[in-house]
């Protein structure tokens, strides 16, 4: 279990590397508004937990295990997001930031009860198909019929 601020620190390398194609500490730092330090102590504890591979000055890549966790850390993000934005009509700004909060400490059955409910309330798909936030093929299904209705 990793903590709320590697989350970020995660979050934020998988967001890069899909932006830029790499991920450098410059970046990190200044999209995280922190020090390089901190940067680099936030990356020798990941690397740790086997989520990074990093050699010194090297390029830093996400391991399979810490893209998996990136793309789930996001996608409760998401789910939480979607419910108080287009459930329960909370301006966007103030969503983003209680989506932050919100999903940092719900489990991840209650986010895939409320994945169900957000889908069903939105009618985006019908997720009677066993959805469960840890497997990729319901995750890739979702975001397929979602892109669809957009």
């Amino acid at each position: 279990m990793i903590s709320k601020a590697q989350e970020e620190y995660l979050k934020t390398m998988y967001v890069l590397k899909k932006q830029n194609g790499n991920i450098r500490v410059t970046d990190i730092a200044n999209k995280m508004n922190c020090t390089k330090a901190s940067v680099n102590k936030a990356i020798n504890n990941l690397k740790d937990e086997k989520l990074i591979d990093y050699e010194l000055y090297g390029k830093i890549e996400l391991t399979s295990k810490g893209e998996e966790l990136a793309k789930k850390i996001l996608e409760a993000y998401d789910i939480v997001y979607l419910f108080l934005k287009d459930v329960l009509n909370i301006e966007n700004e103030e969503a983003k930031n209680e989506a932050e909060k919100i999903k940092s400490v719900i489990d991840d059955n209650t986010i895939n009860k409320l994945a169900k409910y957000v889908h069903k309330v939105l009618d985006l798909n019908n997720l009677d198909c066993g959805y469960d936030i840890n497997k990729e093929k319901c995750r890739s299904c979702i975001r397929r019929t979602t892109n669809k209705k957009v």
